[in-house]
């Protein structure tokens, strides 16, 4: 089981979204997608932004996402960035 929870990571990923506004996460998927691109990162070279030592790269991905130490981006940011 992973802990925290999906619907837990879902809920931390939208804190910010206003009421009225889309969630920026609606479904497990958006969540699995994100985690494991930050877990690729991680593993080609990027640093941890939490305490990685003996743990997976996945397990530091998801604790990042948790502690809001990353963002999921919707589609109208990633074009911003770009």
């Amino acid at each position: 089981m992973l802990h925290p929870s999906y619907t837990d990571l879902m809920k931390v990923v939208n804190a910010d979204v206003e009421q009225g506004e889309e969630p920026v996460v609606s479904s497990r998927y958006s969540i699995v997608m994100a985690t494991s691109k930050r877990a690729r990162q991680i593993i080609s070279g990027d640093a941890p932004l939490v305490d990685g030592r003996g743990k997976k790269p996945l397990s530091v991905a998801v604790e990042e996402l948790n502690d809001g130490k990353i963002k999921i981006l919707n589609d109208d940011e990633e074009e911003q960035q770009a």
